[in-house]
């Protein structure tokens, strides 16, 4: 079976197919639910589509709050109803001196991965403009909050917060319908922020673009459906959907694009 749901995802996705067909394989062995880590879009959409396959089998998704881009999963069998609880997600504000310091998503990030844990131990990363507040896998965020002093130069420390207390985020996803001739890396980043091909190419080659949080230096590196891009000094992009093509053969898009 696995070789022809290859066939559908990218051979760097394997990995997590084989993963994912784990998780699936042990709760049809076990007849108990299992509890992932944090998953991006892209790594939702595959499990979703391999839970699928098997008629036998449900999940959910919750990442803290509704409208999260990283969420867990629970994968369960026909009987069991999972509760918001038991995808252990603890909130966490960032206390720091608001009136003299300056925090952003790139440093919170850098300082999360400089202690060791793993992308997907944690979730959204949110600000109204000032505050911040991010999202952990509870098993590990005292780990995290004894870890964490300093973020840069700027002394923090991490308080818990209830789901109450919840950030409204500054950024907002505006959805635009645009066409494209090719899928490529390089080409979507050129055509949503109006820039040229060869400019994009070049932010992609020096290391100024990330594909699901990951460094992507490869400009014909071709997109597919719920991918994040992030682009340095830009924002950032998700192809939401293809919806069929021109009659000249160019893609119908329908995006999520942050500007900044």
């Amino acid at each position: 079976m696995l070789a022809n749901v290859y066939q559908h995802f990218r051979k760097d996705e394997h990995p997590f197919i084989d993963l994912s067909t784990d998780w699936i394989e042990e709760v049809e062995n076990q007849y108990a639910p299992i509890l992932t880590d944090f998953l991006d879009p892209r790594q939702a959409f595959i499990l979703e589509s391999l839970v699928r396959l098997n008629g036998d089998l449900e999940f959910k998704f919750y990442g803290g709050y509704e409208e999260a881009e990283r969420r867990r999963s629970i994968i369960y069998p026909e009987y069991y109803r999972p509760t918001k609880e038991e995808f252990n997600i603890s909130l966490y504000e960032i206390v720091y001196p608001i009136k003299f310091a300056k925090l952003s998503h790139g440093k919170i990030l850098g300082t999360l991965l400089a202690t060791g844990v793993r992308r997907d131990f944690f979730g959204d990363i949110i600000s109204d403009g000032e505050r911040w507040q991010l999202f952990l896998k509870a098993e590990i965020a005292n780990y995290v909050v004894n870890q964490i002093e300093k973020i840069g130069k700027i002394s923090v420390r991490l308080e818990e917060r209830k789901y109450t207390d919840i950030l409204l985020p500054k950024d907002e996803w505006i959805f635009e319908q645009t066409t494209a001739s090719s899928l490529r890396l390089d080409n979507l980043i050129a055509s949503v922020y109006n820039i040229s091909r060869q400019r994009s190419k070049q932010m992609v080659e020096s290391g100024k673009v990330k594909v699901n949080w990951t460094e992507n230096v490869h400009p014909d590196f071709v997109l597919d459906l719920l991918d994040i891009v992030s682009i340095r000094g830009f924002g950032r992009i998700q192809l939401k959907e293809i919806t069929g093509k021109t009659k000249k053969e160019k893609y119908r898009l329908i995006l999520g694009v942050l500007r900044k």
